[in-house]
């Protein structure tokens, strides 16, 4: 692979990439369990420094005591705190997540914005939530940035650097807009399975042959 890799042949093999994953990871989807946008965002909330396998967990319990944000803004803090404590940090997202939904009721009329300045101003809520929301409920082209999308797109020479919104922003220069929101699924999928953090199975990764293996 050419070290003079032009922007022209850098969106060639990245097309490539989203190719390859979307044969290898067909059925890839958001992990998070949900039924509505509200659902989404609160899971998504609780999904900072926490798996998605433990917040599927949670969530249940969680919505079916207060299944919609009227009900979650009137809930006292404390019996947020005790559903989602296993969650990590329980303090502090009960405390975003009681104000979030505060917001959503009295601003928004009790329905989840659409937008990503409206979303972003919710409490608790970054661009990542945000496009999360965005992209998995309202079908609004977003670009999700996690450690996973940080790591590979780093790994694969798509991107360089570790600033969130700025990878978002590069990685929308270069993914066709129509696969902004499966990519991270794509690529979450495949650095879960395949390109882990310390054990990356590259060997016998399909990715291999257009893979530069930066920052390995």
């Amino acid at each position: 692979m050419s070290v003079k890799e032009s922007q022209v042949q850098l969106k060639e093999r990245v097309q490539k990439v989203i190719s390859l994953l979307k044969k290898k990871y067909p059925d890839a989807h958001c992990a998070l369990n949900h039924e509505n946008a509200f659902q989404l965002l609160i899971a998504t909330i609780l999904s900072a420094q926490c798996t998605d396998e433990r917040v599927n967990i949670v969530t249940p319990l969680l919505f079916n005591k207060f299944p919609t944000p009227e009900k979650m803004a009137n809930a006292k803090v404390e019996d947020i705190e005790e559903l989602i404590r296993s969650t990590g940090f329980y303090k502090n997202k009960a405390k975003n997540i009681k104000a979030c939904c505060e917001q959503i009721v009295t601003k928004h009329k009790g329905d989840v914005p659409q937008t990503m300045e409206q979303l972003h101003a919710l409490p608790g809520v970054g661009r990542k939530t945000a496009n999360v929301v965005l992209g998995n409920v309202f079908g609004v082209p977003s670009m999700v940035v996690d450690t996973h999308v940080t790591r590979l797109s780093n790994r694969l020479g798509f991107v360089k650097g570790k600033d969130a919104v700025k990878l978002e922003f590069a990685l929308q220069k270069i993914v066709p807009e129509r696969e902004w929101t499966m990519y991270s699924h794509y690529i979450i999928y495949h650095g879960r399975q395949v390109c882990k953090a310390r054990n990356p199975a590259c060997e016998s990764c399909f990715l291999q042959k257009i893979c530069p293996k930066k920052n390995y």
